[in-house]
């Protein structure tokens, strides 16, 4: 009795992984989290004995900028930009499901529809910066990092970290804030919060290098991966990878 043939594999069939769609969802989850739990709360803390606001999201969204940063740096810019329109679509939905639930009419019993839609009904300035910024924001940071890793030949894994998140929190600020607020806030407020919170998401970036460097190492080491994008369509409009 002859033994079994193995079946054999197409040449062109896609390589899978074992990680990705795990970090494909961990970037997801914090994306959703960040942007829906976040935002309704503002912070205060003392600097140097002077006080300090920012939105308690600003904490949490730059880790979404890390799991860009590991995934373009593995699996490369392709694979990114499914993400990026994993994201896209996972917050598109909750806007509109946080719009449909708070236009529902409330029960006679439900005494907390007032404070339900201030936190969940975001005006549709803050919903279409949001989506804006982040669009923006994740494609030039995955862009700028492929870019770099083929310019220095895989080389200073930190300062490609860095200028990239540089670029895509740049864009993401940019865009974000003077979408949802200007005319709302005072010119000086505006600012200032703009120059806080951008701070604030380098500094997340700089401080996790370590971290990043760490993950980045194993994904490569377990998944046999360690993409280049040199003959990449950099096109964000496309799923394929």
């Amino acid at each position: 009795m002859s033994a079994e043939r193995p079946q054999a594999v197409s040449p062109s069939a896609p390589r899978t992984y074992r990680y990705y769609d795990l970090v494909m969802a961990a970037f997801v989850c914090v994306l959703l989290c960040s942007n829906v739990i976040g935002p309704a709360k503002v912070c205060q803390v003392q600097v140097f004995g002077h006080p300090f606001t920012f939105g308690a999201g600003i904490l949490f969204f730059p880790i979404s900028y890390l799991f860009d940063d590991i995934l373009t740096e593995v699996y490369g810019y392709a694979r990114s930009r499914r993400m990026v329109w994993a994201g896209f679509g996972a917050l598109l939905f909750a806007s509109f499901m946080s719009w449909a639930v708070v236009g529902l009419p409330p029960a006679p019993d439900f005494h907390d529809q007032e404070a339900y839609a201030r936190i969940f009904g975001g005006t549709p300035r803050i919903v279409a910066g949001s989506l804006t910024a982040f669009w923006f924001g994740e494609f030039m940071n995955a862009y700028v990092l492929a870019k770099l890793k083929v310019f220095t030949e895989g080389r200073f894994l930190w300062l490609r970290f860095v200028a990239s998140t540089i670029a895509g929190e740049g864009i993401d600020t940019l865009i974000f804030y003077p979408v949802a607020f200007y005319g709302l806030w005072s010119n000086e407020q505006l600012f200032a919060v703009m120059a806080g919170n951008y701070t604030i998401k380098v500094l997340w970036e700089v401080l996790a290098t370590p971290l990043t460097y760490a993950v980045c190492g194993y994904l490569k080491r377990v998944e046999h991966e360690d993409y280049y994008d040199r003959e990449t369509n950099f096109t964000p409009f496309s799923l394929q990878a």
